[in-house]
């Protein structure tokens, strides 16, 4: 017992001295300069947004290496203490979205403005108040001087926003991060989410036959074939999907967002696609989950002469993630929430992140992060200041708790 308090009164001067090292304007400053440093994705040039970084973490002790399988999307690695001990890997994406239209900004969509403790700008919140703060953290720990008998690896990377194809996937099917431990830096309000959901994406190509406009019976229409499809996923499967449920996430859906079809306007058409955007919680199954499409879309046709169907699932296609509550890396962002006097709540999250990559490769993964996913995309997209700093304490706490000793 004797042993265990003096155990957690280290801890607790470790946490004190690394907490100490964080310059909230110094945090603030260098969230501002990476916002102002355009890095849209499309095309998705990260260049300047990582030499950015990578300056910031040499500045501060790291040793950095730049890891890329495509020029304009290079990727950070910044690391830190002693690589034969445990590792915790931070990943944050420095890519945004485009802006839009201009005219619907009321501020520089680039400007990094303060208004009201509110910071905006397009990739305030996602993600670069968490590419901010788990810099900022890492330095902190690097000034500190306590001592680590693990290795804090921070990675900011490209290729998020459009996938993850040249970001965190490179780095962990090149072998550059093997961690036993990943925090996802995504927009969560600074709640501890220790898992996310997957995606099960189904494309589905209908066949048909091409007629004159004016001899339909002569052609099989595929667009009206897609629509007794869609109609019969609408009818069958999105209730069904609605009844699946999980407590610390939305329930499972299904969404017609993309379709395509026809020839010309006095053409019957003879191929009509349609994407089913599926998200999907933990212990729903892939194979599962495109075989209820298979089996509606099978009946949906029955009896459409000359109308066939392929019903195929999307290579991005992804479990659901979920890290045991009773871990070590979830009870320590527990402990690290409490710390900093924010809620001690698990919830999940209901977007999709890099950490389904860590995730599907084995990693134990959680995702924490300042910002609002709502306020993601939009015009005007702002974090709070607040929100920034009390990520970065977050996330000192937890590498500390995780890799501070001798």
């Amino acid at each position: 017992m004797a042993q265990d308090a003096q155990q957690a009164s280290r801890l607790f001067d470790y946490e004190e001295a690394v907490l100490a090292q964080i310059d909230p304007e110094e945090v603030i400053e260098f969230h501002r300069q990476i916002v102002r440093i355009p890095s849209v994705n499309p095309p998705g040039d990260v260049r300047d947004a990582v030499q950015a970084t990578a300056a910031k973490l040499e500045s501060g002790g790291f040793a950095t290496t730049i890891v890329s399988d495509l020029d304009i999307m290079p990727n950070v690695v910044g690391t830190i203490g002693n690589q034969a001990g445990p590792k915790l890997a931070f990943n944050a994406h420095l890519d945004v979205v485009p802006i839009g239209e201009r005219s619907a900004w009321k501020y520089d969509p680039f400007g990094a403005e303060i208004h009201d403790g509110r910071i905006y700008g397009r990739g305030a919140g996602d993600d670069k108040a968490s590419v901010a703060a788990q810099v900022l953290a890492g330095i902190a720990i690097a000034r500190s001087g306590i001592p680590l008998k693990g290795q804090l690896i921070v990675t900011e990377v490209a290729d998020e926003e459009v996938g993850g194809v040249h970001g965190a996937r490179v780095l962990i099917n090149g072998g550059h991060v093997k961690p036993d431990w990943v925090i996802v830096g995504e927009q969560t309000l600074n709640h501890v989410t220790l898992g996310e959901k997957g995606g099960a994406p189904v494309n589905i190509t209908v066949h048909g036959r091409t007629a004159h406009g004016a001899l339909p019976w002569e052609g099989a229409n595929a667009i009206e074939a897609a629509g007794e499809i869609i109609s019969a996923l609408r009818r069958e499967l999105w209730p069904e999907l609605a009844k699946r449920t999980h407590p610390h996430f939305h329930p499972s859906s299904g969404s017609i967002n993309l379709f395509e079809g026809g020839v010309k306007a006095n053409v019957v058409p003879d191929m009509a696609k349609i994407y089913i955007d599926r998200r999907i919680i933990p212990g729903e199954e892939l194979d599962r989950c495109l075989a209820e499409v298979q089996e509606i879309v099978a009946k949906a046709i029955t009896g459409m002469p000359d109308i066939t169907a392929e019903v195929e699932l999307h290579p991005f296609a992804i479990a659901a993630s979920w890290t045991d509550e009773s871990s070590d890396l979830a009870q320590a962002a527990i402990a690290s929430n409490t710390r900093v006097g924010l809620s001690p709540e698990i919830r999940g999250f209901s977007m999709m992140s890099d950490g389904r990559f860590f995730s599907a490769a084995g990693y134990p993964t959680i995702i924490y992060g300042p910002g609002d996913p709502r306020l993601a995309h939009i015009p005007d997209e702002w974090v709070g200041v607040d929100e920034i700093l009390e990520a970065t304490r977050f996330y000192a706490i937890a590498a500390t708790k995780l890799l501070a000793g001798d």
